[in-house]
């Protein structure tokens, strides 16, 4: 089963509202901003990392990028990095290598939201691979994902 179809299913079974949405090829979260017409602020750029060791998956706004140091402390980790693609990529089977959606918990990796991406009442993510994406209520983002929301982002 692919990811958008996992995510469809466990949409539907969560009774969680939803659109999916296609655009032109985009790999960076802020040119899928731009191809789906939405803020940066609003789309769910996912950001995989290693600390100390141990993969987190990171969420947060398009526009934003990591503050070690914030992060760091977050993690409770002496060292973190950026997470290489051939690091990260057989966790997410059925996804686009750096097209995974920001729900970690299905495929067992910690998941990390930034507070700013709570601020906005839906998000925008991409859906397992660069021309797909969904649109779902943040709340029901937080209550299906279960992330540790903390502050380890700035803005660009």
């Amino acid at each position: 089963m692919d990811c958008k179809t996992k995510l469809e299913k466990y949409f539907r079974e969560n009774g969680v509202g939803y659109r999916a949405m296609t655009h032109p090829v985009a790999y960076t979260a802020q040119e899928v901003a731009a191809a789906q017409k939405v803020p940066g602020q609003q789309i769910a750029k996912v950001v995989m990392v290693i600390a100390d060791g141990r993969m987190a998956m990171l969420v947060m706004p398009a526009s934003y990028r990591i503050d070690f140091p914030k992060l760091k402390r977050v993690l409770v980790a002496k060292e973190t990095r950026l997470a290489r693609e051939h690091e990260f990529a057989d966790l997410f089977p059925d996804c686009d290598t750096g097209a995974m959606p920001p729900f970690g918990n299905l495929y067992n990796v910690p998941v990390y939201v930034d507070q700013s991406l709570t601020q906005d009442p839906e998000i925008v993510f991409q859906a397992g691979s660069h021309r797909e994406t969904m649109k779902i209520a943040y709340a029901d983002y937080a209550r299906l994902a279960q992330p540790t929301v903390a502050e380890f982002a700035v803005h660009l």
